[in-house]
């Protein structure tokens, strides 16, 4: 947004110096980050600057490696599953959340998204003592009901964001013309509340495929995912392999991102079209 044509010197230069400010902030969080992609191209064996020279070895090394191919194989089938089983739970919560009325209900969407709050440390313990004597550590079930846990929140809120904004007097119209529950629901609520529902099925994916210390309670060997094989790694025997798969996740990130950023424009044309 540029400042208005009438604005006065002292306003344009306070607005660009708010936009180096905000560049700066940017560089401070970012360039660390991008600082590992370059590390994941070196020719040696250490992680330093300068680079020896570029060199393709640690992709190489992670695509020959039993061990994170396992972890990467692990990785996406929780996530996946994660990801199916919160937007699921989540889509419901959230129908109910927006349409009943019932006393405490204040009170239940707190404890929905309480796992957004409490440090995920807790929720980890709690969890592994809980799943202990159900006999779910060290099984990939366990580590996709414990990943649905923190990712649920994340669904009930875009999903409840969407339905803030929808017009109930579609599916009115639409019950008064003959249609059934299940039918107004996919032909009426669904198409529009979809780019909330797949942004929060996106969250949910990126809650479990990043997600590290709930995997370090109950995943065992055979169970490790991407980001608790990276843990081991820079605790065991760190080298530019992790740097590699960083520079993966990096891609895979902001890839979520920008379709997130394409769901959100798609959701505010639908808004804008639902609205006239």
């Amino acid at each position: 947004m540029k400042p208005p044509p009438y604005a006065s010197s002292l306003q344009r230069t306070g607005y660009y110096v708010f936009l180096l400010f905000c560049g700066l902030v940017f560089l401070f969080l970012v360039l660390p980050i991008i600082a590992i992609v370059p590390i994941s191209f070196t020719s040696g064996t250490f992680l330093t600057y300068p680079l020896p020279g570029l060199s393709l070895r640690w992709y190489e090394d992670f695509i020959s490696s039993t061990m994170w191919r396992l972890a990467m194989k692990n990785s996406f089938i929780v996530a996946i599953s994660t990801t199916v089983l919160a937007t699921f739970l989540g889509t419901l919560a959230a129908l109910g959340l927006t349409r009943a009325k019932f006393p405490l209900k204040g009170l239940v969407m707190a404890m929905l998204i309480s796992p957004m709050i409490v440090p995920v440390v807790i929720t980890a313990v709690g969890v592994y003592f809980f799943f202990a004597r159900l006999g779910l550590t060290n099984t990939l079930s366990g580590l996709v009901l414990a990943h649905t846990v923190l990712a649920v929140p994340f669904v009930v809120i875009t999903v409840t964001s969407s339905l803030q904004g929808f017009d109930i007097t579609l599916t009115r119209a639409a019950a008064s013309l003959g249609a059934n529950p299940v039918t107004v629901f996919f032909k009426v609520t669904l198409p529009l509340i979809l780019p909330g529902l797949i942004s929060g099925a996106l969250f949910a994916f990126a809650t479990s495929f990043d997600e590290v210390v709930v995997a370090l309670f109950l995943a065992g060997p055979a169970q490790r995912t991407l980001p608790r094989q990276m843990f081991s790694g820079i605790r065991e025997n760190i080298g530019p392999t992790i740097t590699a798969v960083a520079t993966l996740l990096i891609i895979i990130s902001v890839l979520l991102m920008v379709a997130m950023e394409l769901l959100r424009r798609r959701s505010e044309r639908l808004r804008g079209i639902a609205g006239k």
